[in-house]
């Protein structure tokens, strides 16, 4: 029986829509323009982020958040960029005893605004709080950390094959790949996802695996 779940962020819980669409507006881009971009880029293996780097070769991307935030267009979160099965998934977990870990690969500014929307979890953290990113090995020996049980019976959902299933599994935790968002379902049938202990669609279809 697994004890602890951990789950990734975006495309995971949230949303990516808004955050998107506010890079688009700032950049002066159509908004579908961007989306194609980095569906580009996800299809070639690459980081979403060089969907930017091709509209604005040379992007100081640091510069740019640090300008959002001063015109007050910086990052936002709320209940609306929830996916509608986040409450009730997160909810049957910890009333069936299990302890909820939420961690991904987000600023220390989502952090904060994912513990604003008082989620059912137990611990919420972020690789910008961490200062250790995925896939790196370190960052899941912090999730193993705050997940206190064994890497065994801690189990890490995500969408990503080769920044959440890949190195979750080689850190020794069991796996749940998430068929969701773009990454989820273009390479839901690669090597890395069909490697994951579960293959869900839903989060509410770990209530059935978290008592195996």
């Amino acid at each position: 029986m697994m004890e602890t779940v951990v789950f990734d962020v975006g495309e995971t819980l949230v949303r990516d829509d808004r955050y998107w669409a506010s890079w688009a507006d700032w950049l002066g881009v159509p908004r579908h323009t961007l989306s194609a971009l980095v569906g580009a880029v996800v299809a070639q293996g690459r980081d979403n982020a060089d969907a930017l780097r091709l509209l604005r070769p040379g992007i100081d991307l640091a510069a740019e958040y640090a300008a959002r935030e001063a015109a007050g267009l910086g990052e936002r979160l709320d209940e609306t960029d929830l996916y509608d099965d986040v409450r009730p998934a997160l909810t049957a977990l910890r009333q069936a005893g299990v302890r909820v870990v939420i961690a991904g690969n987000q600023t220390a500014r989502v952090g904060e605004l994912l513990r604003g929307l008082d989620l059912p979890a137990d611990v919420i953290a972020t690789s910008g709080e961490w200062g250790v990113a995925k896939p790196r090995p370190e960052f899941f020996h912090r999730v193993l950390e705050v997940a206190q049980a064994p890497a065994e019976r801690t189990l890490y959902v995500g969408d990503h094959p080769a920044n959440d299933i890949g190195p979750a599994a080689a850190a020794g935790l069991r796996t749940a790949h998430l068929r969701r968002g773009p990454w989820g379902h273009l390479w839901a049938d690669q090597d890395a996802a069909a490697a994951a202990d579960w293959r869900i669609d839903s989060l509410t279809d770990l209530l059935a695996v978290v008592g195996r």
